[in-house]
C-alpha cells in the first residue's frame, strides 16, 4: 500500500496489559504513528509470566517507545508537550490515575481542543464505574462465564476476549471521532468498557429468553438449534466438530456416511424433527464416526460443503496451511532482535494485509528522537536522563 489510511495521525498511548494496547496496535497497523509512553523500567506487561507471557509482543507492534518518569514534574511536562502534538491519546489505567497526573481529558482538551481522548475502563458511567474490573470479573458479571461452563461451574473463555474487543471498540470510537473532527475541527472523549462489551456478547442469550420465555442454558447443556452440531470422537482418538445446519448439508452427510436410511425415516424429516430426536441420532452417528479416520473424512466433508473443524491447540496454528499461504502470519521482529510469526489483523484493504512496519520497541528506544522533535536539545535530554526522568535506549 502506498499510504496507509491513518498516515499522518499521531497517537500517544499510556497503557498496559491488553485493552489499551490493542486499541493502539489497531491504529498503528492502520498507519498511525503510535508513541507508547512507558515507565523508566518499561511497561510491567513486558515482564509477565505464565498466561501473560505473550501479551506485550502480541499487542505492541508498530509503536515507538519513550520511557518517562511521570511522577517527576519534568517528566509530566514532556508528556504534556507530546500530547499537545497528538491527534489521539489512549489510556487504560484505573479511574483517577490520569487525573492525578494532570493527563485527564479535561486537562488535555484545554491545551489541545482537537485531541481525541480514548479511555478504556472496566465500566462506563454508572453505579459500577469506580470498581476495578478484569476480563474474568466481567465475564462472571455479564453471564459469559455462566454460558461457557457446565451448569454450576462458570468458566471464563480461553482468551482475553473482552480486553481485545474492548480495545477494538475503543479504536472504532477513535475512527468515528476522527471522521467527525474532519467536519467540526473539535476533538472528543471516547470511552470503551469491559463490562458493557461483555453484555453485548451476552445479548443474544438475553433475547433468547425474551423470544422463548426460557432462560438460556450454558453452552454444554444448551438445546441446539440443529441436530448435528457437535464434537465427535473418531478412530485413533481423534476429535472433530461436524455440523449440518441445512437440509442440503443433512442430505449430503447422510449419503457420504452411507446412512440413506436416516433420510427415509419420517421422524427425521425436518431439522426440528431431528432436534427432538437429537440424543438417539447423535449416539448413532457417534458409532459411525468412531470407526472412521477424521483426516480422510475431512477431505470429503469439504468437497461436499459440510461444515467441520479439527480440534487444535493454539501452538498448532503456526503450521496452519491457510494462515501461511494467505499471508495471515507475518514475521515480527522482537526487541531482542529475534523474530516470531504473528497473526495479523483479520482484515484486508484492497486485498492487502496490514503488516508490521516496526519491531517491538526496546524500552525508551525512541525517547531521544521524539523529545528532539518536541524541541528538547540533546544536552537537555542527557541531563533529564541522568536525573532519572527519562530513559534513552540507543
Amino acid at each position: 500500500m502506498s499510504q496507509l489510511p491513518l498516515a499522518g495521525i499521531r497517537v500517544v498511548e499510556i497503557t498496559h496489559m491488553v485493552m489499551g494496547p490493542t486499541c493502539g496496535m489497531i491504529l498503528g497497523d492502520l498507519g498511525a504513528e503510535v508513541i507508547k509512553v512507558e515507565p523508566i523500567r518499561g511497561d510491567g506487561t513486558r515482564r509477565l509470566l505464565g498466561a501473560g507471557a505473550g501479551f506485550f509482543r502480541t499487542f505492541n507492534r508498530n509503536k515507538k517507545s519513550i520511557a518517562v518518569n511521570l511522577d517527576d514534574p519534568a517528566g509530566r511536562e514532556a508528556v504534556l508537550k507530546l500530547a499537545d502534538t497528538a491527534d489521539v491519546f489512549i489510556e487504560n489505567f484505573k479511574p483517577g490515575r490520569m487525573k492525578s497526573q494532570g493527563l485527564d481529558y479535561e486537562s488535555l482538551r484545554r491545551r489541545n481542543p482537537r485531541l481525541i481522548y480514548a479511555s478504556h475502563k472496566g465500566f462506563l458511567s454508572g453505579p459500577y464505574d469506580k470498581r476495578l474490573a478484569l476480563d474474568e470479573v466481567v465475564q462472571m458479571m455479564a453471564g459469559l462465564a455462566y454460558m461457557t461452563g457446565p451448569v454450576g461451574r462458570p468458566l471464563r473463555a480461553g482468551s482475553s476476549v473482552n480486553d481485545i474487543m474492548g480495545g477494538m471498540f475503543g479504536a472504532i470510537g477513535v475512527l468515528a471521532a476522527l471522521n467527525e473532527r474532519n467536519r467540526t475541527g473539535a476533538g472528543k472523549e471516547v470511552q470503551s468498557a469491559l463490562y458493557e462489551n461483555c453484555v453485548l456478547l451476552a445479548a443474544q442469550h438475553m433475547q433468547q429468553y425474551v423470544v422463548t420465555g426460557e432462560a438460556a442454558a450454558p453452552m454444554p447443556n444448551r438445546i441446539s438449534a440443529w441436530c448435528v452440531y457437535d464434537v465427535f470422537q473418531f478412530a485413533n482418538d481423534e476429535q472433530m466438530f461436524v455440523a449440518a445446519t441445512g437440509e442440503g448439508q443433512w442430505t449430503a452427510l447422510c449419503k457420504l456416511l452411507g446412512q440413506e436410511a436416516l433420510l427415509a425415516d419420517p421422524s427425521l424429516a425436518t431439522n426440528n424433527d431431528r432436534v427432538l430426536q437429537r440424543p438417539r441420532l447423535l449416539a448413532h452417528l457417534g458409532e459411525v464416526f468412531a470407526t472412521m479416520d477424521a483426516k480422510a473424512l475431512a477431505v470429503q466433508l469439504e468437497a461436499n460443503g459440510i461444515p467441520f473443524a479439527p480440534i487444535r491447540r493454539p501452538e498448532e496454528l503456526f503450521d496452519d496451511a491457510h494462515l501461511i499461504e494467505s499471508g495471515g502470519l507475518a514475521k515480527l521482529e522482537l526487541e531482542d532482535g529475534s523474530h516470531t510469526d504473528m497473526p495479523l489483523l483479520p482484515l484486508s484493504l484492497d486485498g492487502q494485509r496490514l503488516q508490521p512496519r516496526r519491531s517491538i520497541p526496546r524500552i525508551g528506544e525512541d525517547t531521544l528522537s521524539v523529545l528532539q522533535g518536541l524541541g528538547y536539545s540533546e544536552a537537555q535530554i542527557v541531563q533529564l536522563s541522568a536525573a532519572g526522568v527519562l530513559k534513552v535506549d540507543q
